[in-house]
């Protein structure tokens, strides 16, 4: 049998619109998932249906409705662009492969996508989650929901997954480049806070090689940057519930260097391939006004690394190291 390669690109996924019903549909799902939310089944099942969505989905639907634009969500729209330009890029470099893309959650999902690309002969995978750092929440339920998908198959493909890129030099090389070029545009702060998803601590704790993953990544990029010790922090974001979390907490931290006299501070969050919900409106606005607050004067966001084409050479290079 002649064999044929496909990509599929993964994301975390996204509501199909900013409202109630379809934010409730999709963090139905998104934490019924035991690799997001690791408590017993018979505990957390009832209290997410009949206290968390309930409240919690409204509240979530008018954020999404804040940053949702004409093409729908922004990181379905971002994510639909870096897979047809990582096939054209593939392409120019003679790799004629077709590549798909997938949500953990929601639409189009991983089943979507294996159909799409069994539908034009594939019979050897390579999965690349859009997570740089590897968390068990993320690139693990990736492989999770491949493996849902692939018991209706009698003859499996081959599958190879890369499991994170944290510390690839192109990855790197494509965060400091936009950094530089978004300094060149709007001047350089007084430091830089690299903002990672956060994680509860006890998955640390366990075993998740997660917050060690981004602490490398702010270290090298830091280094990329030539900045000092006293130019650069990193922090953790988007906490849910009231567990310890992996710190330092990026809107405390936010708030303690405006109140130490930081006036002009740079945020990047080098945890998020696309912009989203917790880039687009979680710091450009709920954090900016934190900054504010507390005597900040100019906050300014680098945006995620999107479709830039550093961003999808690196893709290449990942696919192309696996193709080998």
């Amino acid at each position: 049998m002649t064999t044929k390669t496909g990509i599929l690109l993964v994301n975390l996924g996204t509501p199909a619109a900013p409202t109630p019903a379809a934010v409730r549909a999709f963090l139905g799902e998104f934490l019924r998932d035991p690799r997001v939310v690791e408590l017993p089944r018979l505990l957390w099942l009832p209290l997410l249906k009949g206290v968390i969505l309930p409240f919690r989905a409204p509240r979530v639907a008018k954020l999404y409705r804040q940053i949702w634009t004409e093409q729908g969500s922004p990181l379905l729209a971002i994510s639909q662009g870096q897979r047809m330009a990582l096939e054209q890029e593939l392409k120019r470099e003679g790799v004629d492969v077709p590549v798909e893309l997938a949500m953990t959650y929601g639409s189009p999902s991983l089943e979507e996508g294996w159909q799409a690309l069994k539908g034009q002969g594939v019979n050897r995978v390579i999965l690349l989650p859009l997570y740089p750092q590897y968390a068990a929440s993320t690139t693990a339920a990736v492989f999770d929901g491949w493996a849902r998908v692939m018991r209706a198959e009698r003859h499996l493909p081959v599958m190879r997954l890369i499991r994170d890129y944290h510390a690839h030099p192109e990855y790197i090389q494509a965060l400091a480049m936009s950094v530089r070029r978004h300094w060149e545009q709007h001047g350089q702060g007084e430091l830089l806070l690299m903002s990672f998803h956060g994680i509860p601590q006890r998955c640390e704790d366990e075993g998740d090689p997660y917050g060690h993953q981004c602490r490398r990544t702010a270290s090298l990029l830091a280094e990329a940057l030539g900045l000092s010790a006293s130019q650069w922090r990193a922090s953790f974001q988007s906490r849910f519930g009231k567990q310890e979390w992996l710190k330092p907490y990026t809107d405390a931290t936010i708030a303690e260097l405006a109140q130490q006299g930081i006036k002009r501070l740079d945020v990047i969050c080098p945890a998020f391939s696309a912009d989203c919900l917790e880039t687009l409106e979680e710091i450009q606005v709920e954090n900016r006004e934190v900054f504010m607050a507390a005597g900040g004067e100019q906050f300014e966001y680098v945006p995620a690394l999107n479709c830039d084409q550093a961003h999808i050479r690196m893709m290449v290079s990942l696919i192309c190291r696996e193709l080998a």
